[in-house]
């Protein structure tokens, strides 16, 4: 007898690609999934049901969601998967015309119709033909509320508007997902309490800009008077904000995070690059001056503060001399933490078509050297934190570490100070730690390897 034929109810296996925007819908997803009375597997090659969450944000989040995309598809030809869905922002962008390059995906499903999902999957297991469920124009401010958490329970994302009004000319964001939208102040908040009531002590804010919050409700300092409330919550330790545009940062929200004990000292700033002609070039607001002058009133009104940032390489019209110019300031910055990647000309963006655009080869070597100079960096600045002392919060345990002793092997835990946010930036590795994951620590760094600092709990 055919078990899987036979059985009377339908597994579906979930892949989430993608941001922590993305996360958020994938976690909303899989609660509206398992309240429809579908079983979650972990096995999504043997489920009767695939759904793909996709990012489409650039090339590469394009090619590894075909590539989970064609590989559900090619179980489904095998005969052990039955459907495969896709959603999310590759979904949204192409729709129709993710056919052309993945046959056999049987929904295609956008952004707006998320909270669909149950209705998607019942409807693909009686259809013949592939269903199509995508708005051109996505416009709803989600409510996020109960998700099923991908996350550990002690750490939550927390999206407080969707979408983005920007028009910065290399990116394809607003076109995925539409202008930007906040949600009501009172919908965060009871979500907020929602994540703080199943165990969350740390909320990392995210949105395309969190800056934005507000501006189109025409609420005044919308971001610093829904921090303040979100500070008011009890048993939440950390707000951590993720994602400000610089021209957004004002002296009020500075000055709320300066007085906060829970608002960390951690700013997350998309520069982008630094030489004028390139800023221009990619549409964004901010000169040169107003950037340095940002960074050293942030370092002076809040001392110790971490800095984030991210930059693009290899952009139309990027001399030799533009490039030592990001080099050079990078080296002045001396960012506490830094993410890069090359330019890619993404179709429907007006920097595809600009001119000069800079060899592949030339890209990826700017790339090495860029990434090199901030390894060099934030080497130095491990070494400088040896011998101080770090409240920490603890993550899990090591598994990688190599103690034959079981009892040495838990008391190796993986955690984060305030300047580690989770997933982007690196770790304290903490040793002689009997500390259960989602406790707060006192740590005293030993050393450091590689990126990651070392650490002994006291």
């Amino acid at each position: 007898m055919d078990i899987k034929k036979n059985k009377k109810w339908t597994t579906v296996g979930f892949i989430a690609l993608g941001c922590p925007k993305n996360m958020v819908d994938s976690e909303r997803m899989l609660a509206l999934i398992a309240q429809a009375g579908f079983v979650i597997t972990q096995d999504a090659d043997n489920a009767d049901v695939v759904v793909i969450n996709t990012c489409g944000f650039i090339a590469p989040a394009k090619a590894e969601a075909l590539d989970a995309i064609n590989l559900a598809i090619r179980q489904k030809q095998k005969g052990k998967v039955q459907k495969v869905i896709v959603a999310g922002c590759l979904a949204q962008r192409m729709g129709k015309n993710l056919l052309n390059e993945t046959p056999g995906i049987d929904a295609i499903l956008g952004l707006e119709s998320r909270d669909n999902i149950p209705d998607i999957i019942k409807s693909t297991l009686t259809a013949d033909k592939t269903i199509t469920a995508v708005s051109p124009n996505p416009h709803i401010p989600y409510d996020d509320r109960t998700r099923l958490r991908i996350t550990p329970p002690h750490l939550a994302y927390l999206r407080i508007s969707e979408g983005c009004s920007k028009k910065c000319s290399f990116c394809t964001i607003p076109s995925i997902r539409g202008k930007s939208r906040s949600k009501p102040k009172q919908l965060i908040l009871a979500e907020a309490r929602q994540l703080v009531a199943s165990g969350t002590v740390e909320l990392n804010i995210i949105a395309q800009d969190i800056t934005a919050y507000g501006r189109d409700l025409k609420v005044k300092d919308a971001l610093p008077q829904l921090l303040t409330d979100l500070a008011k919550i009890p048993r939440l330790r950390w707000i951590r904000l993720l994602y400000l545009y610089p021209t957004g940062i004002t002296k009020r929200l500075i000055e709320i995070v300066a007085d906060s004990d829970k608002i960390l000292p951690y700013f997350d700033v998309p520069l982008q690059h630094i030489n004028p002609q390139i800023l221009k070039a990619m549409r964004r607001p901010h000169s040169k001056d107003k950037i340095c002058r940002l960074i050293e009133t942030l370092r002076t009104e809040i001392p110790g503060c971490v800095l984030r940032t991210t930059f693009i390489v290899g952009f139309p019209g990027e001399t030799d001399a533009r490039f030592r110019e990001l080099l050079e300031f990078i080296n002045w910055a001396r960012f506490d933490n830094l993410g890069c990647f090359t330019f890619y000309p993404e179709q429907g963006t007006p920097a595809a078509n600009l001119p000069h655009q800079v060899p592949d080869r030339v890209k990826n070597n700017r790339l090495e050297q860029l990434m090199l100079a901030q390894q060099q960096i934030a080497f130095d600045k491990n070494k400088s934190r040896i011998g101080s002392r770090l409240t920490c919060l603890v993550d899990s345990i090591d598994k990688n570490h190599t103690a034959k002793s079981p009892a040495l092997r838990s008391a190796m835990k993986k955690g984060r100070f305030f300047g580690q946010a989770p997933d982007i930036d690196s770790l304290c590795i903490i040793r002689d730690c009997h500390a259960s994951p989602g406790s707060f620590i006192n740590a005293k760094v030993t050393g450091f390897k590689n990126y990651d600092l070392l650490c002994k709990q006291i």
